[in-house]
Formats: C-alpha cells, structure tokens, sequence
C-alpha cells in the first residue's frame, strides 16, 4: 500500500510511524508546503524550551526509514491537487495543522500595533510568513488577549532577559528586537476567571520564576476559590493554589517561589493576569493609526467550571498600551474544494480520522480535533487515526490491488508545473547550515528565514 501525509508537522510524523511501524510492506510519502520539515515543532514551540524539541529526533528516523520519503516546498492544492493525491495513492492523510489565527472581529483590531500571537510567536521562530512582521516594541505595556500556554510563551518571550535568549535558537532578527525593547510591563487577559484559564501549571511556575520580572496577581480575584477547587480534579487545584499562593505572597516568607518574590520586589519588570474582561474595541491614537489602548467589558460568570461563559455586566474599563496581541487560538482553513469542510468549526468532519463521505480520505491532528493539547494529544490522535488506515487496509475497504504509482505519479505532475520537490537530505543539508551558523554565535542553530536562501543552499 502507498499512503502519503499531507503536512510535516507532530500530526503527519506520528500518522506516518505508527503506519510504517504496524504494516510492514506500507511506503509513506510526506508531503509539505514549506522546503523544511516539522511544523509547529520547529515553528511552535519556544526557542527556551529545547526539551520539547526532543521529538525532532525520532521524526528524522522515520523520514530515513526506507519506505518513507519527505518531499518539501510542495503545497498540496496548489502544486498538486487532493484529487491528484488519491489517484496515485491507497490512503491519503490531511496532517496540515492550524495555520490561520482566530480574529476578534472587533473595531481597530487592524491597527498598527496590533498582531496575532501566531505571527509574533512564527517572527521569534522564524517562519518564513512571518519574518518581516517587525513588531512595534517602543511601548511600556503590552497586553495580550488570551490565557493559554502560548500567551504565557509571548509574555515569557517578551520579559526574559537577553543573557537567557541569547543561547537559544530565537531568531537573529528577532533577539536584535528585543535587545531594544521597552516593554516592562505585560499584562494577560481573559474573559473568564482563575478557574477558568487554559494554561498549564509548569508554564506559570516558569512565568512566576522569571528573573528579574515580578508577578502581579490581585488577591480580590482569588477570594473564595480555596473552597471552589477542594473537588476539582487536580492538575486544576494545584494551577489554581500556585496562583493563590503568588497572589497573597509577600516577600520573606520562606519558599522558594518566595524568594523569588523578594528578589523580584526590586525587579524592573512585571506581568500579571487580568480576568472576567473582553475585549471591545483597540483604541487608536489621535492620528487614527496605531493602538494606544484597549477598552473592555467587564463580564460576570454563568455557570461553572469548565462550561462557564462571559456574560458582559455593562461596565467597562479601558487599559493603556501600545502593543496588543490576540492569543486566542490557532484555526485551519480549507486546503482544496475536494474535501469537506466545517467553517463553524474549523475542521474536517472525520469519525476516527475518516473523512466522511471520502472513502480513502482520512485527517489527523489539530485539522482533525481542532487546535487544542499538546504534542503527546496530537500523538494519541495520530495513532487513532493511523489505526483506522489499518484497519481499512486489512478489511479491504482500501483495495490494493489496484497498483497505485505513489510519487511517481506526483513527479511528473509537480515536474510540468514546474515545482521541484526539497528531499530529507536537503533538509539535512540546511540543517547542517543552520548548526553551524550557530554554533559561531554559541546557539544550538541559528534558523535560515528566507526560503529562497534555504533553496540556494541546496544548490538550486
């Protein structure tokens, strides 16, 4: 059986493996937009964060394994249609991920000033879309909209100190920005309360732990909530403590969050959390172009926990800064009029990764479940879906017997049309580059941004 991956990112790497690893005569093609591979892995995930990378390792023994191939620089419903795909493949796999931001469709969210979280976090990872992106960092207060991890991921970015950014992959153009920075002061803000947050408690532990930058949390938020939590379950509980706990903090007692509180009392920067507000309108300068400011309805709480939902009370409250950045979510768009599409929520309608009503069609990953969890969620769920290809493979709801060309088919395609397809080792040439560019400035890599020059690298 011939099966190809649309998408290089955690989804299409685990969909690919867990295929290649049950099925032992299976070849799996992957196929990707950008020249270089793994997604949200390389494009994602913080530059201080080189754990999370770790996954990197296993992705590369799958690409050289020799029924896998890797094709870049292909983009699937441009350069090759999905139709084309299912005539030269048994199964093909939509693995392409969120690669649009949520909008908050309100007045001067296009101000100059404002940006979503998704193309400030590609700038500092270097995506290549977002490379000239150069975020406005003059001001002193900056607010992000949104209370996940990768709102805490911007704010972190956003007050570390170089020395600490500086020995890690964060882009040259990037790191030279923050350098001149005024942002001191960030604050985030939801349109829930404390038990509402969707962030994870290692996130805000490092965020509480930041040097030189000092968390400020109102105890009027917390009242009440020792009694809220006693039954929820308990990665909720100790998320909600920790904030408890930074909220009534004062300095000189003894923990060691603590005594970062006591170092931090001095600390020339701060970023604190703001709940039970949403956002109205980004208020423009007098010169109508840039942000100066965000007014927001207060809300109150219907119901509870996990369900609950913002209701505006009528107040409002207006909050002064020159820099906004919309964290509230990643959202995928339709690739090619072949395959259906959920435009209300944002994913391809599958039971356990099948496409419904496309025999043959299948989707892993955020395009499949929407863009929520982390790379072990999208692992489980790959899996699932990759089960399902079995599956149909040994019942013979896929018939292989009818031969499929695979890439040979698509080559000639992609050859009349002029594109020419990046292999693994290309990648591993530009890799290579990028390690040693780094290594000269004592970084694990210093990223390429510029597409073409990835391109000139491998000669073409």
């Amino acid at each position: 059986p011939r099966v190809c991956v649309v998408g290089s990112g955690p989804a299409g790497f685990y969909t690919a493996q867990h295929i290649l690893k049950h099925h032992g005569g299976a070849r799996v093609d992957i196929y990707e937009k950008l020249p270089v591979p793994f997604g949200l892995v390389r494009f994602g995930v913080a530059p201080d964060h080189p754990e999370v990378k770790n996954v990197i390792n296993a992705f590369t023994q799958t690409a050289r394994s020799e029924r896998c191939a890797y094709y870049g620089n292909v983009t699937v419903g441009k350069d090759v249609t999905v139709a084309e795909l299912r005539q030269a493949y048994h199964a093909v796999v939509l693995s392409y991920g969120a690669e649009d931001n949520r909008v908050l469709g309100i007045p001067g969210e296009n101000l100059s000033g404002v940006y979503s979280a998704r193309a400030f976090v590609g700038w500092y990872n270097g995506l290549p879309e977002n490379r000239d992106l150069k975020p406005d960092l003059s001001c002193e207060t900056a607010l992000i909209l949104g209370h996940g991890n990768v709102a805490l991921d911007v704010a972190r970015i956003l007050l570390s100190p170089l020395h600490l950014l500086r020995k890690t992959d964060i882009t040259d153009g990037s790191l030279a920005a923050l350098a001149c920075s005024k942002v001191k002061r960030v604050w985030l803000v939801g349109r829930r309360g404390p038990l509402q947050v969707a962030f994870t408690i290692k996130e805000l532990r490092e965020m509480i732990n930041l040097p030189g930058a000092r968390p400020v949390l109102n105890p009027a938020d917390f009242t009440g909530l020792e009694n809220a939590i006693k039954d929820a379950p308990r990665p909720r509980k100790r998320l909600t403590e920790l904030m408890i706990k930074t909220a009534l903090e004062k300095p000189g007692e003894k923990t060691m969050e603590v005594q970062a509180v006591a170092a931090q009392a001095a600390a020339p920067r701060e970023w604190g959390l703001k709940f039970q507000r949403s956002p109205q309108e980004v208020l423009p300068t007098t010169d109508g172009r840039r942000a100066r400011g965000v007014r927001m309805a207060l809300t109150r709480l219907e119901g509870s926990g996990d369900s609950a939902k913002a209701v505006p009370t009528g107040d409002v409250e207006e909050l002064e800064c020159g820099l906004v950045l919309s964290s509230i979510g990643y959202r995928s768009r339709p690739l090619d009029p072949a395959v259906p599409f959920d435009t209300q929520r944002g994913v391809i309608p599958n039971s356990s990764g099948r496409v419904e009503g496309v025999p043959g069609l299948y989707c892993s990953g955020w395009v499949k479940r929407g863009p929520t969890g982390v790379i072990i969620t999208t692992m489980n769920d790959s899996f699932d879906t990759a089960q399902s290809v079995l599956e149909d493979l040994q019942v013979g709801v896929l018939d292989v017997s009818a031969s499929r060309e695979g890439f040979g088919a698509v080559e000639s395609i992609l050859g009349s049309r002029g594109v020419r397809p990046v292999s693994f080792s290309d990648w591993e040439k530009i890799d290579a580059a990028e390690v040693a560019r780094g290594k000269a400035a004592g970084k694990p890599r210093e990223k390429i941004v510029d597409p073409q020059e990835m391109l000139q690298l491998i000669g073409r």
